[in-house]
């Protein structure tokens, strides 16, 4: 059969399940280019082996087939069936540097297409992990601010009492120095605690001072909780 045979409707069925490569319920197809593929050209698609037609449910899905993949490849490459409508011969003009490029590239519909709905897959996977990602985050931060409360009220005689972050931080095994230092900028900037230097400098033991945290130009030795 001719290419010619094929209806417009059916040319924008076939271009539509190319651009998805996947399976299309009629419903989104609907949607997608305001058709479905159903009645005597879901026949004809079907008899000539373009398309894949599997019925779930009340509704059907439709998948190009490979013989409806070279249809493709072949059709972007030819002038429109008949004299066509302005848009139509617009659009095929377009189709023919489309395949121009794929010759000299020497690629496939299917490594671009394919490509495409691939990297749209793994967009979304990255998005879900970056989500996830996020929460853990998230989950560990309220962890960590939870330990430093509770290390806090281990050794402080009552609230807003200051205990030096040596000790504070010996009440916190386990969990990695910045990490602790982020928490503690965060809790200070949220002005949940407070942070101040030793007055008596030489008060401080060198454990003192390794254990301060440096926030607006001075290391801060002492912390309060109310």
């Amino acid at each position: 059969m001719s290419r010619d045979d094929l209806t417009v409707r059916q040319r924008a069925v076939l271009f539509a399940l190319l651009g998805e490569a996947r399976q299309v319920a009629n419903p989104e197809l609907e949607q997608l280019i305001g058709v479905r593929l159903d009645g005597a050209d879901r026949r004809q698609l079907n008899a000539r082996k373009y398309v894949e037609s599997t019925k779930v449910g009340r509704a059907y899905m439709h998948e190009l087939s490979d013989a409806g993949w070279r249809w493709c490849a072949q059709e972007l490459a030819a002038a429109p069936a008949g004299r066509g409508s302005s848009l139509e011969r617009a659009h095929y003009r377009v189709f023919a540097v489309f395949a121009r490029y794929l010759d000299a590239a020497g690629l496939s519909l299917a490594d671009i297409v394919e490509a495409e709905a691939e990297a749209e897959a793994r967009t979304e996977a990255e998005a879900r992990t970056e989500a996830e990602a996020r929460t853990e985050a998230g989950t560990a931060e309220a962890d960590l601010t939870a330990c430093i409360e509770a290390g806090y009220r281990s050794l402080a005689a009552g609230s807003g009492e200051f205990v030096s972050l040596r000790e504070l931080r010996l009440r916190l095994p386990g969990r990695s120095r910045p990490d602790v230092d982020a928490a503690l900028a965060a809790l200070f900037t949220a002005q949940r605690i407070n942070l101040i230097p030793q007055s008596n400098q030489r008060a401080l033991s060198e454990a003192d001072r390794e254990a301060a945290l440096r926030i607006g130009g001075e290391c801060k030795h002492l912390i309060s909780i109310e």
